[in-house]
């Protein structure tokens, strides 16, 4: 039998939320399957975490997780190698060390953030990994006073390609941080968006709350305005400029540069063109998970980890479907779902197509965040 019927050989591009949560979903549906991972390196670094690197909270063996164990739980081949192209209309999977073929593949590589804006070199991104939120807190550590600017930019060709809930964490996060240190008064906190309603995918309660939330914070606001370049000490838009000894600035995101060392169809945004079954159009057995896709749904579809899982689930099995030859035509819901932590506190927020809600800050959810971090590591660890 095995002779006439092989197992299907699937690559999965990428050891982030999206590609882990895709493998795990093959290997649910398909005991024989031949998954192989491609990454950098056998770790999942657990970026949610970093919020509360500045404090201490965590450090970072506690957001690093070795996968080689869990691999070998799940029978996947691990090779370490970064993704330079793709040839023959994705069947054969280019790295910097070698080539591999596939009957069926899954880019789950995320995005990159674009670094275009003139001085951005002065601004730490924290959302590129543990060692941007390290940095963060050793320049917190040494700083005696002065002017901490927080804000974020989106891709103005990609509504979706945007991660602004971090800095809203990073930003009130650094204010309960101050004040348990005593020094918050020698601090000016700001807050900077080129929108005048900032998190607006959040929706418009979440933004009234978040607003009010900065001024009952003391938080100044520069809203509204196009960012139009950093300096040294400075942040200068178009409607003027503040002084900052410290930015942290999250720009939008667009796709992975070895996306242009092939043909795959792109969004006006840079990112993989994606259908409703996350199938690459044109492709036979080309799937995309997670922040590299462009997927069709509401601009306020979340780059987040809990839509990679929702995503992750629908490509398995259409993939596994489209090997075997039967009809497979499955879809993903769309949901936002986060809990925007203070340090202390955590405030949750939920979006769907037909309902958006908020329960204001409490202790409870901040520790239903850290019990979250606790139960999805467990899986890997």
């Amino acid at each position: 039998m095995n002779a006439v019927n092989p197992p299907a050989r699937i690559a999965v591009l990428g050891a982030g939320f999206a590609g882990l949560s895709t493998l795990r979903a093959l290997r649910r549906r398909d005991a024989r399957a031949e998954i192989t991972l491609v990454a950098p390196r056998a770790e999942l670094h657990y970026l949610p975490g970093i919020i509360w690197i500045p404090s201490g909270l965590r450090r970072r063996e506690d957001l690093v997780v070795p996968l080689q164990d869990f691999l070998r739980r799940q029978r996947v081949r691990f090779v370490a190698a970064e993704v330079t192209g793709l040839s023959d209309d994705g069947r054969i999977v280019h790295t910097n060390g070698t080539d591999l073929v596939n009957d069926a593949l899954v880019i789950a590589t995320g995005g990159r953030f674009i670094k275009k804006l003139p001085g951005i070199e002065h601004a730490i991104t924290p959302c590129e990994g543990i060692a941007a939120a390290e940095r963060i807190r050793d320049r917190l550590r040494g700083m005696q006073g002065g002017t901490i600017a927080v804000g974020f930019a989106g891709n103005p060709n990609e509504p979706m390609a945007v991660r602004g809930g971090p800095m809203f964490e990073f930003l009130f996060g650094i204010d309960a941080q101050l004040r348990r240190e005593g020094r918050r008064e020698r601090f000016e906190l700001r807050f900077f968006n080129p929108s005048a309603e900032p998190g607006n995918r959040l929706g418009p309660r979440a933004v009234r709350h978040l607003l009010a939330e900065m001024a009952r914070r003391g938080v100044h606001t520069h809203l509204g305005h196009k960012i139009e370049r950093f300096e040294a000490d400075k942040v200068v838009t178009a409607g003027g400029e503040f002084a900052a000894d410290l930015i942290l600035f999250m720009p939008g995101m667009t796709g992975n540069a070895w996306f242009d060392a092939t043909s795959l169809p792109r969004s006006p945004g840079g990112l993989l063109q994606a259908d409703a079954h996350g199938r690459v159009p044109g492709r036979e057995r080309v799937y995309v998970v997670g922040d590299a896709g462009s997927f069709p749904g509401p601009d306020w579809m979340p780059k987040q980890a809990h839509m990679a899982d929702l995503q992750a689930a629908a490509v398995a099995e259409n993939a596994l479907g489209d090997l075997a030859g039967r009809p497979a035509q499955a879809t993903f819901k769309v949901e936002l779902v986060c809990i925007v932590d203070a340090l202390d506190r955590g405030t949750l927020i939920w979006r769907t197509p037909r309902r958006n809600g908020l329960l204001p800050a409490s202790r409870l959810l901040h520790w239903a965040k850290r019990g979250f971090e606790w139960n999805y590591l467990r899986a890997y660890r």
